[in-house]
């Protein structure tokens, strides 16, 4: 192995998860403004910001499902492209990528055709009324042509950051964020177009960062490349990463689930209020997820790596880092959004009756939120240790067997304000969520570590 690719094995923790770690928070910090911009402007379009900032957060659960894909293929083929880098098969790393570039392809066409089909269908499903549902149509029907560039943009920057090119990785995030903060005044206000406008600036944004993704793992700087050779797809190769990227996608494939919860109960409780507030309630919580993915991705090829190597204790030192780092961020946020909810709130509206009844929704929302560093921190070891079960556990838990019933469970509880007791179903399973994965955590981190990562299957297809 070529000296340039041990340094995952060799340099100090702390500067290696610096290094790595700070493109990484910053690409999704990037990724964050990528996601939450479009509704800033929607939110101030005058007269109809209010209604179109519903419509178009009614879209969110659909997005989540285009981005869940996208981490299901790379996020899932990423760490076992790492791990059989540190143990030095690259042809097996190789293949890898190679395979999970074809799913991608296949995935993004069937996705278009339903996004465009039933779009409608799903909006009204999803908790649209009819006074929010003409936005939402109007914002699918173009961002749906351009789901093929977010699925090659988040799912093939993965391998970049996997191969421990941070840098790269934020740049590819990094070009598309630029250009949709500079294109979406220009169609939303400046061409007139609304949220037709904001979804245009977003495809075409996730375009251009498609093009230099693309253009780097066909390149020459790349340790990992894109092959006719290994464009085959082989079940031995596909298999596993798919199913060790389950728990990434059940992780954000939820969050569609849990909305359509979410909106369907307040729009039923506190009406389109409360559906508006939720959709400035998800945009926050992504101050505090992305950044701890960002912390989760950065350590991510280290562990991997060293795992793949053998290297236990380093493995061991870089979890201790990433759960301090990520436990610190959250705690920090969550005082900051107790203490000044306003502050987030006005961010994305300038109506005085949303605004005021965002900002107790928030500090009820976010009430745990400080937790998370613990939570993410763990599930995002398991999956760079490729211990599919534990991390598919530990993502089920929190959304499907807690978060779900809660959401209909706590407004039979809290009678006297069914509005707010479906907003406290958020801290209460993060809460239970966080005590059941330190638990499974304490257990499986020993006996994974303990196992010899030779033992992987390598497979002759492989």
């Amino acid at each position: 192995m070529n000296e340039d690719k041990e340094f995952l094995g060799k340099e100090p923790l702390g500067r290696l998860l610096l290094r790595l770690a700070l493109p990484t928070v910053a690409a999704q910090v990037i990724n964050m403004l990528y996601n939450i911009v479009d509704r800033i402007y929607i939110g101030h379009i005058p007269e109809v910001g209010e209604a179109a900032l519903t419509g178009v957060g009614v879209c969110m659960p659909l997005i989540m499902i285009v981005t869940a894909f996208a981490a299901f293929v790379g996020y899932g083929g990423a760490p076992r492209a790492s791990i059989f880098m540190g143990k030095g098969d690259h042809k097996s790393a190789e293949k890898i990528l190679g395979n999970c570039f074809v799913v991608q392809l296949i995935i993004s066409v069937l996705l278009t055709a339903a996004l465009l089909v039933w779009n409608r269908d799903f909006l009204m499903a999803f908790g649209a009324s009819e006074n929010t549902i003409e936005y939402g149509v109007s914002y699918m029907n173009i961002y749906a042509v351009g789901t093929v560039f977010v699925q090659l943009t988040l799912g093939m920057n993965a391998f970049i950051t996997a191969q421990g090119f941070a840098r790269t990785g934020m740049l590819s995030v990094l070009i598309g964020a630029v250009a949709n903060i500079i294109l979406d005044p220009v169609f939303i206000f400046g061409f007139d177009m609304g949220v037709e406008g904001a979804a245009l600036a977003t495809i075409l944004s996730q375009a251009m960062s498609c093009v230099w993704v693309l253009a780097f793992l066909f390149g020459k700087k790349t340790h990992l490349k894109i092959q006719k050779a290994n464009l085959v797809l082989k079940a031995s190769i596909v298999l596993p990463s798919l199913a060790l990227g389950l728990s990434s996608f059940v992780m954000q494939a939820s969050e569609s689930v849990i909305s359509v919860c979410f909106n369907s109960s307040l729009l039923r409780y506190g009406g389109d209020t409360a559906v508006g507030a939720m959709t400035i309630l998800t945009s926050v919580m992504q101050f505090a997820m992305l950044p701890l993915q960002g912390l989760g991705q950065g350590a991510q090829p280290i562990i991997s790596y060293n795992y793949g190597a053998g290297k236990v204790d380093r493995v061991k030192g870089a979890f201790r880092l990433l759960l301090k780092a990520s436990l610190c961020y959250s705690t920090l946020l969550w005082a900051c959004i107790m203490l000044f909810p306003q502050v987030f709130a006005a961010m994305f509206t300038s109506s005085p009756d949303l605004l005021d009844f965002t900002k107790t929704a928030l500090r009820t929302y976010m009430a745990c939120m400080l937790l998370m560093g613990i939570q993410m921190a763990c599930q995002m070891t398991f999956t760079s240790l490729g211990n599919a079960k534990a991390s598919i556990m530990v993502a089920v838990m929190r959304k499907f067997i807690l978060l779900v019933p809660l959401i209909y469970i706590m407004p039979q509880l809290f009678p006297s304000d069914k509005t707010m007791a479906v907003y406290m179903a958020e801290p209460v399973a993060d809460f239970l969520a966080v005590t059941f994965t330190v638990i499974l955590f304490s257990f499986q981190f020993k006996k994974v570590l303990s196992r010899n990562p030779d033992r992987m299957p390598k497979g002759k297809d492989q």
